[in-house]
């Protein structure tokens, strides 16, 4: 008798598939929960589109050119005296960055409108910083105008939207400036302490007319110190002919952007603590998915080699753009062109030049 091959039961197509939607659907559904801030960003030229155009203003500088010159340069009118300049800014605790800026700007600015509050963006209580380290910033004290917002602890409400503590703050800054004694006509400067006018931008704004009354101001973006420089992308430092309709904001507010005029440092702390306590105080505190990106061995690690503290992917709006600003930010050597006084205490500011990414551990102040 003929052996017959043994024949195994067939499995139904459907309940075939079936298993493998079984197997697959909670691996597909833990990867979208688990990398789906990554996920989002990376199809982001699929569902949002970039925001209009800026027209950029050529700018013009070289050392020994006259200011007459380098305002007809730009289209302008040189001014018969230079209009009074004010600076102003929201302070946490970018202390360095804030004696960097104010050294930079001190000769050209009439006065330094500062505010800084007990509470960050996200109602964690905070000490004042500046107020408690005044002394390092005597050199300009008869410029200083400053201010304090009492913040209100987020535990009154534990869900509230960090970017409207932001706000509140921002509505109360217009109180500072006035009473800083701002006229109509003056020159003020809005940005955060890290996105720092160059000191050749405000003299040129300070003796120049006919520029636009609200501008924005190109600066280069930085990340973690002037060893890594991103691109030319920050554009929220904005310049104002003070009016009565000129509002404290950190938006857009015009269509017009002047190119190359300052430094945006972001992340440029001395102290690997200072940079935990950013990465917990502002608007964009929800980033910090997991207890380890607050770990101090690991964020010595991503400064130094130039990735994201917050396993991010860029923030862009072409998968061209995507794909170029993906990975590590490469390093520089070079040191032209960055802020003077920076460069005159290279020693106090190493950890901002190239070769000095590595971090104390104590605490600023």
């Amino acid at each position: 008798m003929p052996h017959r091959p043994l024949r195994l039961p067939r499995r139904s197509p459907r309940k075939f598939v079936f298993i493998i939607l079984i197997l697959l659907v909670p691996s597909i559904l833990f990867g979208i929960f688990t990398h789906h801030q990554k996920i989002t960003y990376f199809l982001r030229p699929l569902w949002d589109k970039p925001p209009p155009l800026f027209s950029h203003l050529p700018h013009y500088y070289a050392e020994n050119v006259s200011m007459d010159h380098l305002c007809h340069l730009h289209g302008w009118a040189v001014r018969s005296h230079p209009r009074r300049v004010f600076d102003a800014i929201i302070f946490s605790n970018e202390l360095e960055l804030l004696e960097i800026r104010w050294h930079e700007l001190e000769p050209y600015v009439t006065k330094f409108v500062i505010m800084e509050s007990n509470t960050t963006f996200t109602g964690i209580p905070k000490p004042l910083y500046f107020d408690s380290n005044r002394a390092r910033f005597s050199f300009a004290e008869s410029k200083i105008s400053y201010g304090l917002f009492p913040g209100r602890v987020n535990s009154l409400k534990p869900h509230e939207d960090p970017f409207e503590l932001e706000r509140q703050q921002r509505i109360a800054m217009n109180r500072i400036i006035r009473q800083s004694g701002i006229s109509n006509g003056d020159l003020l400067i809005m940005s955060d302490v890290d996105e720092i006018p160059s000191p050749h931008t405000v003299k040129l704004l300070q003796w120049c007319d006919g520029f636009p009354p609200v501008m924005h101001l190109e600066l280069r973006h930085y990340m973690y110190s002037f060893e890594f420089p991103v691109d030319y992308s920050s554009w929220r430092a904005s310049a104002h002919i003070y009016g009565p309709s000129t509002w404290y904001r950190h938006s857009r507010l015009s269509d017009v952007i002047l190119s190359d005029s300052g430094w945006h440092c972001s992340f440029c702390f001395k102290n690997l603590q200072d940079f935990v306590f950013k990465m917990t105080a502002y608007s964009h505190a929800d980033r910090v998915r997991r207890r380890e990106f607050l770990d101090r061995q690991r964020i010595q690690k991503i400064i130094c080699k130039g990735d994201d503290l917050f396993d991010m992917l860029p923030e862009e709006y072409s998968f061209k753009e995507l794909f170029k600003k993906m990975g590590s930010i490469p390093r520089s050597s070079s040191g032209i062109n960055l802020p003077g006084y920076l460069l005159e205490n290279a020693d106090k500011y190493k950890f901002l030049l190239p070769g000095g990414c590595v971090r104390d551990r104590e605490i600023s102040g």
